[in-house]
């Protein structure tokens, strides 16, 4: 059997920093057209393989090509049955999970599609799964799907929505000899952080998945010069929902709880969103993956690409190897224990399909 910590290390070591993926996507081209009966297409940077066996359902299984920048941990180090190195948890562990399973798996109880795709860790825009679904949709098409974004070999379940929002605050400028001739935004500024500060999480159980939402300031920008009254604040908030609500009520909550701050010439300014995706975890497949594994179930705080392929009516669920928490950390690491887990239970699920 494959070194899966070795092969893992062999992907660190190709550098793949967001926006400069090709090397890697090179390798997994190469390595992906080397094995019989998968059809591979090249798309930019993203790299899709397909089994065509005509079963009856279809598996998709994802995992992005980038990482962030590296933090002094750009050349991978294994320490007993430790891998160190960036990317190492987010996500080569992962990739190199589906690789090992694209060959070792031939002939598998569904037919899968392999995406390896380009600019996860950047803004939407660049994101190649995105780009696949609005060019090739046909190449991302499924009946389930599976992202290898760090778990821990646990299964995260959908995924909260994102939506962030900038206010801003009016006031008027004056001199700051003479202050009382005008009104300080950047004071109006307490009473809004305040009533943010003054949140109450939901959380809400699906499919006895615990989510847990948030509302969190992430930036303020004002003031106009040492000696003047600024007539102008803005503070960003980062609102977390989750998937039982839509962006359009996450974001009605928000004014309801700015409300009492907020003035008639006071600007709000949509900046971004990103839709949720529900657990799913009635899938069959999904179900199999739980229940052969006898795996773990957690709700998936952050946002991931499981709500694009939810977007397009393709249930998903997060599952792969690492520590979630270490994903971008200088200390990123991945265990052994950890990818082989991920690898013996997707393995299962391939060979032995939904039924036993």
């Amino acid at each position: 059997m494959v070194d899966l910590l070795e092969r893992t290390a062999e992907l660190v070591a190709v550098a793949s920093v967001s926006r400069d993926e090709r090397r890697l996507a090179d390798m997994v081209e190469a390595e992906l057209r080397g094995i019989d009966g998968l059809r591979v297409d090249r798309i930019d940077d993203n790299v899709v393989a397909r089994t065509d066996l005509g079963l009856p359902t279809r598996l998709v299984m994802a995992g992005h090509l980038d990482t962030v920048p590296a933090n002094s941990n750009a050349e991978p180090r294994i320490d007993g049955d430790t891998l160190w190195g960036v990317g190492s948890a987010d996500m080569k562990g992962g990739l190199a999970v589906m690789l090992t399973l694209a060959h070792e798996v031939v002939r598998p109880a569904m037919d899968v599609t392999w995406v390896f795709y380009s600019g996860e860790e950047i803004a939407s825009v660049y994101n190649g799964l995105g780009h696949l679904f609005r060019d090739r949709p046909d190449l991302v098409a499924g009946d389930v799907a599976l992202l290898g974004e760090p778990t821990d070999a646990v299964i995260e379940a959908g995924c909260q929505g994102s939506l962030r929002v900038a206010i801003t605050l009016t006031g008027r400028r004056a001199h700051t000899a003479r202050p009382w001739m005008g009104r300080n935004a950047i004071h109006r500024a307490g009473d809004l952080l305040t009533a943010l500060a003054g949140y109450e999480s939901r959380r809400p159980v699906l499919d006895g998945c615990e989510f847990r939402e948030s509302v969190e300031a992430v930036a303020i920008d004002g003031g106009v010069a040492g000696n003047v009254v600024p007539d102008r604040v803005t503070i960003t908030v980062n609102v977390r929902f989750a998937p039982d609500r839509t962006a359009d009520e996450a974001e009605a909550e928000l004014r309801a709880l700015c409300s009492r701050v907020l003035e008639p010439d006071d600007e709000w300014k949509l900046l971004d969103v990103a839709p949720a995706a529900p657990p799913a975890l009635t899938h069959p497949v999904l179900a199999a993956l739980r229940d052969q594994g006898n795996l773990q179930v957690r709700a998936k705080l952050g946002w991931t690409d499981v709500a694009r392929f939810a977007e397009a009516g393709i249930p998903a669920a997060n599952f792969g190897p690492g520590d979630p928490t270490l994903a971008h950390a200088p200390d990123e690491r991945v265990e052994r224990t950890s990818i082989e887990t991920s690898y013996r239970v997707l393995y299962e699920l391939l060979t032995a399909g939904v039924a036993r």
